[in-house]
């Protein structure tokens, strides 16, 4: 958890708060890809691809 709060560090001292959508984009993005990897709905989400 150590790594969210230097993130959360390095984003706020260098102003970089335009990567926070960007940054919860690639987390949805990864999870549909790992919650899909076995299940029956694969086929559906990969067509979105």
């Amino acid at each position: 958890m150590s790594i969210f709060s230097e993130l959360f560090e390095f984003l706020g001292a260098r102003k970089k708060f335009w990567l926070l959508p960007l940054l919860v984009l690639f987390l949805i993005v990864g999870g549909l890809f790992v919650l899909s990897q076995g299940s029956v709905v694969a086929p559906f989400i990969y067509t979105l691809f």
